[in-house]
């Protein structure tokens, strides 16, 4: 009962906060029609600041700081100089520079330039994009979480070694049968019992970090700091299995890559562009899949929430606060199972570099 209050007080909060920034965005007559795929971008995209909520018109928002490499040096200021939805029509001086927001991307303009021109396409012609190493929000919340496993983990190990009988306590008790499951679920299993043993700190952290992180991305206070839909995010991930892999693979794993053995010759010759193709497919569907079903939830609940303002109507509301919630309540079990999926998948190639000649 707990559990569900929780989610649908999320839901309706994020049905609170889509009609605040609907209404920020309402047309008027002169301006165009409600565009639900503007929007639904604009909320799952990285951005420079926290957008909290509208106060009496205000934007209220946790600004971060913009970091940039210019041709002047090392460039910062704050984000709240830049209004939450401003598309190149606030410029900042900064550091002998001017810049400006476009899609939650910041350009520099050109020397004597005093406003952004564009092409056909809407793209800036008189400004680009300098080195930028902003804390956006999607990294804000990585270094959060990251905080939050040391903290969990640091506890966890002081209790076990405080405890006299090794009976686990506190968050150690909740811990516990979370470790235990990835250890004898995935990695025995998956990489063998003589072997699994030095895999089990990278499968634990992947595991546990992009299940938090999942959990964040649905929190609607944070206004979509959704790590593990950023691509980039996913990437990271992936090339680290991947690396792993290869440097795992043993005398028997590149046989089977480069010489498969067992079939005919030319079968052999066909099937090593194959395996090499191989190589290079998995961590790729790896960082896909886990980007793609994150981001996919939601992308759902905003759709639907848009369907409110597409039919300009109230009473579709019941209908798609309803079906955002059971949305909701999917996604908390995707949440998990993601971490799951991505943790068995990068144990499963593990244990095929490794695996011995039978």
């Amino acid at each position: 009962m707990n559990s569900f209050r929780t989610v649908l007080f999320s839901t309706l909060f994020l049905a609170i906060s889509f009609v605040g920034f609907a209404k920020e965005n309402e047309p008027t007559q002169d301006d165009a029609p409600f565009d639900p795929k503007a929007m639904i971008l604009h909320h799952v995209k990285d951005a420079h600041e926290f957008h909290l909520w509208d106060w009496k018109g205000t934007p209220v928002s946790l600004s971060l700081p913009i970091i940039l490499w210019t041709d002047n040096g090392i460039t910062t200021f704050s984000s709240s100089q830049f209004h939450h939805d401003d598309e190149g029509k606030t410029i900042v001086q900064a550091n002998g520079g001017s810049f400006v927001k476009l899609h939650e991307k910041i350009y520099q303009l050109e020397a004597g330039a005093t406003a952004v021109a564009y092409d056909a396409e809407h793209h800036p012609t008189n400004a680009h994009k300098p080195l930028n190493f902003s804390i956006t929000r999607n990294v804000f919340m990585m270094w959060v979480s990251v905080a939050l496993l040391l903290l969990i983990f640091l506890t966890t190990a002081r209790s076990y070694k405080k405890s006299k009988d090794g009976v686990p306590t506190g968050i150690a008790g909740f811990m516990e049968p979370l470790i235990v499951f990835v250890r004898d679920e995935i990695g025995k299993p998956m990489i063998g019992e003589h072997k699994y043993k030095k895999y089990m700190p990278y499968l634990l952290t992947i595991f546990f970090f992009i299940w938090i992180n999942n959990i964040f991305g649905l929190i609607p206070i944070l206004n979509g700091a959704n790590l593990s839909g950023n691509i980039a995010f996913t990437f990271t991930l992936a090339m680290f299995t991947f690396i792993i892999t290869t440097f795992s693979g043993n005398k028997n794993y590149w046989k089977h890559i480069f010489w498969m053995p067992g079939v005919p010759v030319p079968m052999k010759i066909f099937l090593m562009p194959i395996e090499i193709i191989g190589m290079f497919v998995k961590p790729i569907s790896l960082m896909i899949r886990l980007f793609a079903n994150i981001t996919a939830g939601h992308v759902i609940i905003l759709a639907l929430m848009s369907l409110i303002f597409v039919f300009k109507s109230v009473a579709i509301a019941p209908v798609s606060v309803a079906f955002s919630l059971f949305i909701t309540v999917i996604e908390i079990i995707v949440t998990a199972i993601q971490a799951y999926i991505f943790t068995i998948l990068s144990a499963l190639y593990f244990g095929m570099a490794t695996e011995e000649e039978h």
